[in-house]
Protein backbone atom coordinates (compact mmCIF):
# COMPACT_ATOMS: atom_id res chain seq x y z
CA UNK A 1 0.00 0.00 0.00
CA UNK A 2 1.14 3.60 -1.07
CA UNK A 3 0.31 6.44 1.17
CA UNK A 4 0.86 9.33 -0.59
CA UNK A 5 2.89 12.50 1.53
CA UNK A 6 0.24 15.80 2.70
CA UNK A 7 0.67 18.32 4.48
CA UNK A 8 -1.91 18.67 7.07
CA UNK A 9 -2.79 22.04 8.65
CA UNK A 10 -6.00 21.45 10.14
CA UNK A 11 -6.53 21.36 14.20
CA UNK A 12 -6.20 17.53 13.90
CA UNK A 13 -4.81 14.95 12.76
CA UNK A 14 -1.29 17.32 11.80
CA UNK A 15 1.79 16.41 10.06
CA UNK A 16 3.92 14.39 12.14
CA UNK A 17 7.61 15.49 11.79
CA UNK A 18 10.21 12.52 10.18
CA UNK A 19 12.32 12.73 13.47
CA UNK A 20 8.96 11.47 15.54
CA UNK A 21 8.21 8.72 13.01
CA UNK A 22 11.79 7.51 13.78
CA UNK A 23 11.35 7.87 17.20
CA UNK A 24 8.21 5.72 16.48
CA UNK A 25 9.96 3.50 14.81
CA UNK A 26 12.25 2.09 17.73
CA UNK A 27 11.68 -1.57 19.44
CA UNK A 28 9.14 -1.89 21.77
CA UNK A 29 9.45 -2.38 25.19
CA UNK A 30 7.18 -4.37 28.13
CA UNK A 31 4.80 -1.87 30.48
CA UNK A 32 7.44 -3.35 33.26
CA UNK A 33 10.50 -3.35 31.64
CA UNK A 34 13.54 -0.88 33.82
CA UNK A 35 13.76 1.17 30.47
CA UNK A 36 9.76 1.97 29.99
CA UNK A 37 9.76 2.80 33.52
CA UNK A 38 12.59 5.19 33.40
CA UNK A 39 11.06 6.45 30.32
CA UNK A 40 8.06 7.14 31.70
CA UNK A 41 9.15 8.80 34.49
CA UNK A 42 11.04 10.85 32.48
CA UNK A 43 7.72 11.60 30.14
CA UNK A 44 5.83 12.41 33.75
CA UNK A 45 7.94 14.95 34.81
CA UNK A 46 7.77 16.48 31.57
CA UNK A 47 4.52 16.57 31.86
CA UNK A 48 4.02 18.05 35.12
CA UNK A 49 6.03 21.00 33.29
CA UNK A 50 4.01 21.23 30.41
CA UNK A 51 0.71 21.58 32.78
CA UNK A 52 2.34 24.25 35.16
CA UNK A 53 1.88 21.83 38.42
CA UNK A 54 3.96 19.38 41.01
CA UNK A 55 1.38 16.74 41.21
CA UNK A 56 3.17 13.40 41.16
CA UNK A 57 -0.24 11.86 39.81
CA UNK A 58 0.85 13.61 36.00
CA UNK A 59 0.37 10.80 34.08
CA UNK A 60 0.07 10.07 29.33
CA UNK A 61 -2.76 7.83 28.54
CA UNK A 62 -2.82 6.59 25.05
CA UNK A 63 -6.14 7.96 23.90
CA UNK A 64 -7.62 11.20 22.45
CA UNK A 65 -9.12 14.51 24.49
CA UNK A 66 -12.50 12.94 24.88
CA UNK A 67 -10.94 9.95 26.37
CA UNK A 68 -9.48 12.02 29.02
CA UNK A 69 -12.55 13.90 29.46
CA UNK A 70 -14.29 10.72 30.08
CA UNK A 71 -11.83 9.62 32.01
CA UNK A 72 -11.68 12.30 34.36
CA UNK A 73 -15.47 13.00 34.77
CA UNK A 74 -16.43 9.15 35.45
CA UNK A 75 -13.63 8.47 38.02
CA UNK A 76 -14.63 11.44 39.70
CA UNK A 77 -18.28 11.60 39.65
CA UNK A 78 -21.19 8.91 41.50
CA UNK A 79 -24.23 8.45 41.20
CA UNK A 80 -26.04 11.68 43.07
CA UNK A 81 -23.03 14.32 42.76
CA UNK A 82 -23.87 17.63 41.86
CA UNK A 83 -22.00 18.79 38.66
CA UNK A 84 -21.79 22.38 37.57
CA UNK A 85 -20.87 22.34 33.85
CA UNK A 86 -19.88 25.55 31.99
CA UNK A 87 -21.00 25.32 28.44
CA UNK A 88 -20.53 28.09 25.74
CA UNK A 89 -19.43 25.42 23.00
CA UNK A 90 -19.62 22.09 21.84
CA UNK A 91 -16.91 20.13 24.43
CA UNK A 92 -19.41 21.87 27.21
CA UNK A 93 -22.50 20.06 26.05
CA UNK A 94 -19.96 17.00 25.44
CA UNK A 95 -18.98 17.17 29.33
CA UNK A 96 -22.43 17.49 30.66
CA UNK A 97 -23.51 14.28 28.58
CA UNK A 98 -20.92 12.06 29.91
CA UNK A 99 -22.07 13.71 33.44
CA UNK A 100 -25.49 13.02 33.45
CA UNK A 101 -24.02 9.30 31.99
CA UNK A 102 -22.02 9.00 35.32
CA UNK A 103 -25.73 9.64 37.05
CA UNK A 104 -24.58 13.37 38.75
CA UNK A 105 -27.31 16.15 38.82
CA UNK A 106 -26.05 18.47 35.92
CA UNK A 107 -26.23 22.48 36.68
CA UNK A 108 -25.32 24.01 33.12
CA UNK A 109 -23.56 27.54 33.36
CA UNK A 110 -23.99 28.92 29.43
CA UNK A 111 -22.69 31.76 27.63
CA UNK A 112 -22.91 32.50 23.90
CA UNK A 113 -20.80 30.56 21.53
CA UNK A 114 -17.92 33.17 20.87
CA UNK A 115 -18.36 34.81 24.98
CA UNK A 116 -16.19 33.37 28.01
CA UNK A 117 -18.05 31.93 31.20
CA UNK A 118 -19.21 34.96 33.41
CA UNK A 119 -17.42 33.78 36.66
CA UNK A 120 -20.13 35.99 38.33
CA UNK A 121 -22.31 32.69 36.89
CA UNK A 122 -20.23 30.04 38.12
CA UNK A 123 -20.20 31.78 41.82
CA UNK A 124 -24.14 32.04 41.79
CA UNK A 125 -24.67 28.17 40.75
CA UNK A 126 -22.20 27.43 43.55
CA UNK A 127 -24.42 29.40 46.03
CA UNK A 128 -27.47 27.94 45.17
CA UNK A 129 -26.62 24.57 46.94
CA UNK A 130 -23.86 21.66 47.55
CA UNK A 131 -21.91 21.21 44.13
CA UNK A 132 -19.05 18.72 44.45
CA UNK A 133 -17.63 18.86 40.70
CA UNK A 134 -17.38 22.09 38.19
CA UNK A 135 -16.22 21.44 34.97
CA UNK A 136 -15.01 24.10 32.23
CA UNK A 137 -13.24 23.67 29.12
CA UNK A 138 -10.58 26.48 28.97
CA UNK A 139 -9.98 27.46 25.09
CA UNK A 140 -13.66 25.92 23.93
CA UNK A 141 -12.18 24.14 20.36
CA UNK A 142 -15.14 25.39 18.77
CA UNK A 143 -14.89 28.83 18.95
CA UNK A 144 -11.19 29.60 20.60
CA UNK A 145 -12.67 31.41 23.56
CA UNK A 146 -10.03 31.41 26.84
CA UNK A 147 -11.76 31.16 29.85
CA UNK A 148 -10.99 33.34 33.17
CA UNK A 149 -10.02 30.32 35.21
CA UNK A 150 -8.47 32.29 38.45
CA UNK A 151 -11.27 33.63 39.10
CA UNK A 152 -13.34 30.27 38.65
CA UNK A 153 -10.70 28.51 40.27
CA UNK A 154 -10.56 30.24 43.45
CA UNK A 155 -14.40 30.21 43.58
CA UNK A 156 -15.03 26.63 43.43
CA UNK A 157 -11.99 26.24 45.73
CA UNK A 158 -14.18 28.23 48.46
CA UNK A 159 -17.05 26.19 48.29
CA UNK A 160 -15.23 22.87 48.73
CA UNK A 161 -15.85 20.99 44.75
CA UNK A 162 -13.07 19.76 42.34
CA UNK A 163 -12.26 21.69 39.78
CA UNK A 164 -11.79 20.19 36.37
CA UNK A 165 -10.71 21.59 33.24
CA UNK A 166 -10.89 20.59 29.91
CA UNK A 167 -6.92 21.70 28.25
CA UNK A 168 -7.18 19.95 24.63
CA UNK A 169 -6.68 22.88 22.49
CA UNK A 170 -5.46 25.18 24.73
CA UNK A 171 -2.10 23.45 26.62
CA UNK A 172 1.08 23.81 24.49
CA UNK A 173 -0.62 26.81 22.86
CA UNK A 174 -1.27 29.13 26.36
CA UNK A 175 -0.48 28.75 30.01
CA UNK A 176 -2.57 26.06 32.05
CA UNK A 177 -0.93 26.37 35.49
CA UNK A 178 -2.79 23.56 37.23
CA UNK A 179 -1.31 24.32 40.34
CA UNK A 180 -1.87 28.07 40.43
CA UNK A 181 -5.62 28.19 38.98
CA UNK A 182 -6.46 25.77 41.46
CA UNK A 183 -7.10 22.97 39.36
CA UNK A 184 -7.57 19.30 40.95
CA UNK A 185 -7.89 17.41 37.27
CA UNK A 186 -7.09 18.46 34.04
CA UNK A 187 -6.65 16.61 30.88
CA UNK A 188 -5.42 17.20 27.37
CA UNK A 189 -4.72 15.23 23.89
CA UNK A 190 -1.59 14.91 21.67
CA UNK A 191 -3.40 15.56 18.77
CA UNK A 192 -4.16 19.28 19.14
CA UNK A 193 -0.86 20.08 20.33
Amino acid sequence: MHIPQRILLGPGPSTVDPRVLRAMATPLVGHLDPVFLELMNEVMQKLRYVFGTSNQLTFPVSGTGSAGMETVLVNLLEPGDHAVICVNGVFGGRMCDIAERAGAKVTRVEAPWGRPIDPVDVKAALAKEKVDLVAIVHAETSTGVLQPLEEIGRAVREHGALFVVDAVTSLGGVAVNVDERLIDACYSGTQKM
